[in-house]
């Protein structure tokens, strides 16, 4: 997933479930870093509307998260009246903003259904494994691991895993716990634009389906930062990059590398019943899915029916 907590693959297409209380499931450094920090802090108008007629449980929960000056403007928002109809509108934006969070905190299992189903094709790590064998890598936007794992089992002596979400942390962290028995994986809040290791210290820098043209999910700042930490002769690799960003990773000097395939590829649920909870969960807004899956009755869905590009194509580039 991309580390904005939207997909890079395909405009939004979710059915939010979440409700207002449902805020409380998030720790205080959670809400801090939310609420408080980073490029996509929310309004304090936003969060003040949203909140109007919540809990005092959740309302106190959520203050104790901000600094004193944020805690008077919201206490001061909150003391003014706002019609229903606001209110209503206010809570649906807040809950569209964190939805991606909220999923990872409250409903981890499904989306760990959903990118294990989204397999990338298995020509992409064979075809680089000579700059993952014995390297220190890099994931940038690493979500719950899906590429940081595949760097181990294609040689990585070390991956830096590095992701702003603290729910993907939150699950990478349980699953490295896990799975990662030799503690080749190392974890780490970090930005496309704030990378935490030093320059020219990383043999191969990859990013699956996370990086992208724009700006606040890599961009030229991004990019930058890429070099910086990339040792001379190393590579920066993304994976499963968006169709319309194909000419600006061209214009950047990048090579790019498309696998083959015969026919349609698929997301793979675990079941039927699976299919039918993710398609009206992350993608609610396309009827086509769900009347894709009641037509052929099978747990698998194309991802042209999606939307989207299927992951089997990367761009790489010498530094």
């Amino acid at each position: 997933m991309a580390s904005s907590d939207v997909p890079a693959q395909s405009d939004v297409l979710f059915e939010n479930p979440f409700s207002i209380e449902d805020l409380l499931v998030f720790d205080q450094d959670t809400l801090h870093h939310m609420l408080a920090c980073g490029d996509s802090q929310l309004s304090r108008t936003l969060l003040a509307h949203g909140l109007h007629g919540a809990s005092s449980t959740l309302i106190s929960h959520i203050t104790k998260s901000l600094s004193p000056e944020q805690q008077q403007l919201l206490q001061d928002e909150l003391r003014h009246p706002l019609p229903t109809q606001e209110a209503e509108q206010a809570r649906k934006e807040l809950l569209d903003h964190l939805f991606w969070e909220l999923v990872y905190w409250k409903t981890p299992d499904l989306y760990e259904e959903l990118t294990e189903g989204e397999r990338l094709h298995e020509g992409i790590f064979q075809a680089i494994q000579p700059d993952l064998a014995g390297k220190v890598v890099l994931d940038a936007g690493a979500g719950s691991g899906r590429a940081s794992f595949e760097c181990v089992r294609f040689g990585a002596e070390k991956v830096y895993a590095v992701e702003p979400s603290p729910g993907l942390l939150h699950l990478l962290r349980q699953k490295v716990r896990v799975d990662d028995k030799g503690k080749r994986i190392q974890p780490q809040s970090g930005r496309f634009t704030h990378l935490p290791v030093p320059d020219q210290s990383i043999d191969t820098v990859i990013s699956c389906s996370a990086f992208t043209a724009l700006d606040d999910q890599g961009g030229e700042p991004g990019l930058a930062e890429l070099r910086r930490v990339t040792k001379p002769g190393g590579k920066i690799i993304i994976i499963w990059p968006r169709t319309e960003d194909l000419d600006w990773f061209e214009q950047h000097g990048f090579h790019y590398v498309s696998m083959p395939v015969q026919g349609e590829m698929y997301i793979y649920f675990r079941s039927f019943e699976c299919a039918l909870r993710i398609a009206h969960l992350f993608y609610g807004h396309n009827p086509a899915v769900v009347d894709y899956l009641q037509k052929v009755q099978k747990p698998e869905i194309p991802f042209s029916v999606i939307g989207m590009n299927p992951p089997r194509d990367y761009f790489w580039l010498a530094v």
